[in-house]
Order: C-alpha cells, then sequence, then structure tokens
C-alpha cells in the first residue's frame, strides 16, 4: 500500500512537471461560458485575440457557404449568428469611427 501511495505521488508530481497542471485538474468541467467561447472560435475559425473586424470578416465568409439560399440549413445559420453574437459581445467596447 506504501509503494502504491508513492507510486502516484511520483506521478502526480511528473504530471505537474511535464504538463503544469495536477492529474486531478482535468478531472474538473470547464465553465460552460468558456466552453461556448471555445465552440464559437472553432466554428468561426477564429483565435483568441480575433477583433471585430476578424470576427464579421469570418462570419461573412461563412455565411456565404452556410446560407440556406446557398444550399445550408436554418439551424447552421442561426448556430453562425450566434456564435458572431457572443464572441463580439466579449469584446470591448469598440467606438464607431468618425466620419471623414
Amino acid at each position: 500500500m506504501t509503494r502504491f501511495l508513492i507510486i502516484a505521488a511520483l506521478i502526480s508530481v511528473l504530471c505537474r512537471w511535464a504538463l503544469g497542471k495536477w492529474p486531478w485538474d482535468y478531472l474538473r468541467a470547464t465553465p460552460t461560458r468558456e466552453q461556448a467561447l471555445f465552440k464559437a472560435r472553432k466554428l468561426l475559425n477564429v483565435s483568441a485575440r480575433a477583433d471585430h473586424r476578424e470576427i464579421r470578416e469570418a462570419h461573412r465568409r461563412m455565411a456565404s457557404m452556410l446560407h440556406p439560399d446557398k444550399g445550408g440549413d436554418k439551424a447552421q445559420m442561426q448556430e453562425l449568428n450566434a456564435a458572431r453574437d457572443l464572441l463580439i459581445n466579449e469584446l470591448p467596447y469598440e467606438s464607431p469611427e468618425p466620419p471623414r
């Protein structure tokens, strides 16, 4: 029994050293907000540092393929719009450009 505890402790320390997390950290579920943001970024294929312009361009690019008029599905388009809205709402407020 002591041998098992020593081996488990050693594996835990090695996991922390190699991967940066304790083994029990992998058992925790990530918050649903983080999961939704990850899924939205993956759907639009944008990075975590994407700005308003990048998100809108990615949405337009995907909408041109998934729009119901182009052979896509209404549910896919709604999911795409929800992903765009979620990512844009997470960004800090961007003031409109002054007229030139």
